[in-house]
């Protein structure tokens, strides 16, 4: 009884704070207007990521609580990823994206060993989009425009589903991908927090 509760409020907590994830980063790049400090490579690879994930689970029938947050975040990817065309001045190449992602995705599903091959590479995929943010803070010693707030509740959310995958599908793919998505995440948000307190501290002495 107590598992079930557990379980239905990791499930919830994942969904609601997942609805609103990426808007504190939105709301941050259109006050701004600048997308600085945010890797558009990040996002695609993040994007990618989401497609095959949840192509995965949908294509095996896997409870649809445990990716429901998916398809929000992918919307909400995409936002983003439309907001930084706009500013990189690169809007025009959205319907490329967009063609590009759509028969990627159609792709996925049309044999079974295309989309179990996908999901063996999603956590690799996963992996780089975090790499491709971490470079560009290297890089750029500043975190610019990128939302700690959206990084933090990507940790939680990927701490939840470890919990939910262990206790519902037990699928050992899906549970590496976010142990290591939740030590990713949890890398960029310090790194983040750490150029954000080194900034401010360089406007105090100036």
């Amino acid at each position: 009884m107590q598992s079930d509760t557990l379980l239905h409020a990791a499930n919830f907590s994942t969904l609601f704070v997942c609805m609103v994830l990426k808007f504190p980063q939105i709301f941050v790049l259109m006050r701004a207007k600048s997308s600085s400090g945010v890797s558009l490579n990040s996002l695609l690879l993040e994007l990618v990521g989401f497609i095959v994930f949840v192509t995965y689970q949908m294509y095996y029938d896997y409870p649809p609580p445990t990716y429901l947050e998916y398809p929000i975040l992918i919307a909400q990817d995409v936002i983003l990823l439309l907001l930084i065309l706009h500013y990189n001045g690169s809007l025009r190449h959205s319907l490329i994206y967009a063609l590009v992602f759509v028969a990627g995705w159609r792709l996925l599903t049309v044999e079974k060993w295309i989309i179990d091959l996908a999901m063996s590479l999603c956590t690799f995929i996963s992996a780089a989009s975090k790499f491709a943010q971490l470079q560009c803070l290297w890089r750029s010693k500043d975190a610019g425009q990128v939302s700690a707030l959206s990084w933090a509740m990507a940790t939680y959310t990927c701490m939840a589903r470890i919990y939910t995958t262990t206790v519902t599908t037990g699928d050992m793919q899906v549970l590496v991908r976010f142990i290591a998505m939740t030590l990713l995440n949890l890398w960029v948000l310090l790194t983040v927090l750490y150029y954000q307190k080194y900034r401010s501290s360089s406007k105090k002495e100036d």
